[in-house]
Formats: structure tokens, C-alpha cells, sequence
């Protein structure tokens, strides 16, 4: 089985495809940037069943800790064979006024900044261009981003807005060297990211309104980006695939 990368997954939907990914016999490194209590429980879970898996700091949108992540799973683990681009932050709940510069840039560069960082790491490791034998990247956008965030998320939408963009041009761009690279676009997603934005009640609220009648899970944000990884996916790059019930 292969070996990949999962940023920010000490929890939410990153935590939920580390656990699947190692289920499915592929060795797992779980980023964190801060909370290292919940990513060794993520990496002990996975141990005691079995699994593969190596717990590595770093903020994936400073360059100098994206390098040492990378060579972290080299050590560890050897061949990178699939890296999911799944570190992000919605910023506050507010009004476009509401926003500063700095935390606009700080948006913008856990979100699109790391995606770009960690996959120049990934594509130097599994590009045949460069000696490697190819692999898959899957990013994570948000529906947020087309359908823009209008009172509360207006930066958070545009961010993963650029991630659309950068998954669609580096699939045409690393096509020709072995990698895939496709992206899913959650919607309202049984996670902590709504009540870290201060919106706890937003799943409550909205659930009933999707068309499927109820929110989504990770674990069901994680069988797709699995899917995306695996060689059942071989003739898909470039897609942008919405997981949001209807909505």
C-alpha cells in the first residue's frame, strides 16, 4: 500500500481520513500545527489497531516546516505516494468590514499558501518527471467557494475559491507526470469548524434546509477522498466534487 500525508489532521475530516487511510493499509503521517494532544490520540488509535502511522509538527504554510515534514515521512516511511491538502481556517464569523489585513493573510495562507508549499514537497517526491513513480494529491476546497459566504465567510470562500483554481491547473500541469490532483468541496459538515467560528448552532439551523435532509459526516468526507487516492479514481483528475447533500 502507499503512503501519505494528511495536513492538519488531528481532527475533523483530516482525523477521519487518517484513520481510513491506515484501515486501509496505507502508512499515515498526521500533521498538526498546535494541538498535539488530539493528533497523538488520532496516531494511537491507529497504532492499536494495527496500523502505520507517524505523528510530525508543522505549520504547513511556512515553507522551512513544509521541508521538514516531508522529510520526516522519507525517514519514516519512504516513497510518498498521496498527500491530502486538508489544513485550513475559516477565520471569524463576520461581515466583510469585519475582517484586518493580517487576518485576511493569515486566511489565505493556511489555506492556499500550505496547498501550494505541500504539494511542490509532494510533487518533488512522486513526480516521474523528477524520479518519482506518481501518486495522488486531493485537496480540500469548500461549496463556500462558489457560493461565496455572503455575511459571514466572504474570506474564508475566496481562499478555497484560489484552491479550485490551483486543483484544476495542477492537474493539467502534473498530468503528464504520473500525479492527480483532484478536489472535494464540503458543505455543512458534522464537524468543530462551525463552533471554532463562533457559529455553534449553524448545523442545527441549516440542517434540515439540504435537500438530503441532514448534515454531512467526516467519515463520509473521507471514503470519497480515499476513493480519490486510489486506483479505482485512475482516470480522474482536474475534478472539483461538491459534498453537500444537494445543497
Amino acid at each position: 500500500m502507499g503512503v501519505i500525508v494528511v495536513t492538519g489532521s488531528g481532527r475533523g475530516i483530516g482525523a477521519a481520513t487518517a484513520r481510513l487511510a491506515a484501515r486501509r493499509g496505507h502508512a499515515v503521517v498526521v500533521n498538526y500545527a498546535e494541538r498535539e494532544d488530539r493528533a497523538r490520540a488520532v496516531v494511537e488509535e491507529i497504532r492499536a489497531g494495527g496500523g502505520r502511522a507517524a505523528m510530525v509538527r508543522a505549520d504547513v504554510s511556512r515553507e522551512e516546516e513544509v521541508e521538514a515534514l516531508f522529510a520526516e515521512t522519507d525517514r519514516a516511511f519512504g516513497r510518498l505516494t498521496g498527500l491530502v491538502n486538508n489544513a485550513g481556517i475559516t477565520g471569524p464569523a463576520t461581515r466583510t468590514e469585519g475582517y484586518d489585513a493580517a487576518t485576511i493573510r493569515r486566511i489565505l495562507e493556511v489555506n492556499v499558501t500550505a496547498t501550494f508549499l505541500c504539494t511542490q514537497a509532494a510533487l518533488r517526491r512522486m513526480s516521474t518527471r523528477q524520479g518519482g513513480a506518481g501518486g495522488a494529491i486531493v485537496n480540500l476546497s469548500s461549496i463556500a467557494a462558489t457560493i461565496g459566504g455572503p455575511g459571514q465567510w466572504t474570506a474564508y470562500a475566496a481562499a478555497k475559491g484560489a484552491v479550485n483554481s490551483l486543483t484544476i491547473g495542477l492537474a493539467k500541469e502534473l498530468a503528464p507526470e504520473g500525479i492527480r490532483v483532484n478536489a472535494i468541496l464540503p458543505g455543512l459538515i458534522d464537524t468543530e469548524i462551525h463552533a471554532a467560528a463562533g457559529l455553534g448552532d449553524r448545523l442545527a439551523k441549516l440542517g434540515p434546509t439540504i435537500p438530503m435532509g441532514r448534515v454531512g459526516t467526516a467519515e463520509e468526507c473521507a471514503e470519497a477522498i480515499l476513493w480519490l487516492l486510489s486506483g479505482e479514481a485512475a482516470y480522474l483528475t482536474g475534478a472539483l466534487i461538491p459534498m453537500t447533500g444537494g445543497r
